[in-house]
């Protein structure tokens, strides 16, 4: 943290979208201009995990829910190791919390880690915007003028032009410790290996919690690095930006394909299905939320899920040893995958939540058992 940075609140802000759009409001967190793309979130709670899920590096993200920051910030929330948006845009922002297991408000965390916030802002104006044209560029502008902020918009890199994988993987890998504390393996144990596309920590959690002995690897290790671990499986943990950024990370997955049973989610589904040959597409503006109905196809019945996801499966792309296992009820979205005979299946949805309904964990135990009888 630099000297010059100011952490007061209420100074003047704008939020300009690259359309020329501009929105007034006043700041929190850091006093500093951020540039990214605009995108909303429909969960009415978890606030802390959306800030902290990797996912959103490179967005400003706008919850749709009016009251943000009322029950605080709870390390225990965090996502990552870190808050991973650009920026954070809300209606109404509470600096009074009230939670038994509160530690700081939302003003004190986004200011701890440079990160600019707008409030005092008509969302909905907002979000019909984002609908109606999709997800654009913009900027959170505090000292300067929405023209100034405009110009660099206008004359920055899409969004789809950077690799965020990079960005927000781990740089070497890493035991998962509940706690803090190893888990103690036992003879029933099975070795899960992620490759970091921009995992969030309940994933790991949720495994751990299974039996299973978790171990996190940056997402360019090779697929003979991975085999050479004996693991059991290996999960492609979701991640943000473009697939069509990560070739390579493909390819690594192709290699692993048949050799070891996958389960990929989110950005892990989208690097499954390339891996096998199909293509992937922008959404218009995304899915972002805790309340997106997805279907089961083998089983018929009906899940609310978290999403945080702004590519899809392009489904006339699949192969015929693919089978699309679930859609998104809102579109008909691809939402899942299998392989009709290799240990392979992946999700277009957040089956850890945080935040989000749980309801969605039924699909760790069904890639669990994958791996035993492939076992």
């Amino acid at each position: 943290m630099t000297n010059q940075l100011k952490f007061s609140m209420n100074e003047t802000a704008y939020l300009v979208l690259s359309d020329g759009s501009v929105f007034e409001g006043l700041s929190f967190g850091s006093e500093k201009t951020s540039y990214g793309e605009v995108v909303f979130n429909t969960s009415m709670t978890g606030y802390q995990e959306i800030l902290t899920d990797p996912s959103y590096s490179g967005q400003i993200v706008v919850p749709t829910y009016p009251i943000i920051g009322n029950y605080g910030i709870n390390e225990k929330a965090n996502e990552s190791k870190q808050i991973q948006v650009s920026g954070f845009v809300v209606r109404q922002y509470c600096d009074s919390p009230s939670h038994a297991s509160s530690t700081s408000s939302i003003h004190d965390f986004l200011a701890s880690q440079n990160i600019p916030g707008i409030h005092e802002i008509d969302t909905r104006a907002i979000v019909r915007k984002i609908r109606s044209s999709g997800v654009m560029m913009g900027a959170i502008a505090i000292g300067i003028t929405p023209d100034q902020a405009l110009e660099k918009i206008q004359s920055s890199k899409a969004y789809n032009l950077t690799n965020f994988v990079e960005k927000v993987t781990t740089t070497k890998q890493y035991d998962w410790a509940k706690n803090t504390t190893p888990l103690e393996p036992n003879n029933n144990s099975l070795n899960i290996l992620v490759s970091d596309y921009g995992v969030k920590y309940n994933i790991l959690r949720i495994l751990e919690a299974k039996g299973c002995k978790v171990t996190v690897f940056p997402y360019d290790t090779t697929a003979e690095e991975l085999l050479s671990l004996n693991p059991d499986g290996i999960m492609l943990s979701p991640g943000p930006g473009d697939p069509e950024m990560l070739n390579e990370t493909t390819k690594i997955a192709k290699d692993l394909i048949g050799r070891v049973p996958i389960m990929g989610i989110c950005l892990g589904n989208q690097i499954l299905a390339k891996a096998f040959g199909a293509k992937t597409y922008k959404l218009h503006f995304g899915h972002r939320g805790g309340n997106h109905p997805v279907k089961d196809l083998e089983t018929g019945r009906v899940y609310i899920t978290a999403q945080n996801h702004g590519y899809a499966v392009d489904p006339e792309s699949l192969p015929p040893e693919l089978a699309v296992t679930h859609i998104n009820m809102n579109d008909g979205t691809v939402a899942g995958l299998k392989h009709v005979s290799l240990p392979a299946m992946s999700i277009q949805y957040h089956s850890e939540a945080s935040p989000g309904p749980q309801d969605n964990e039924y699909i760790f135990d069904q890639f669990i058992e994958m791996v035993k009888e492939f076992k």
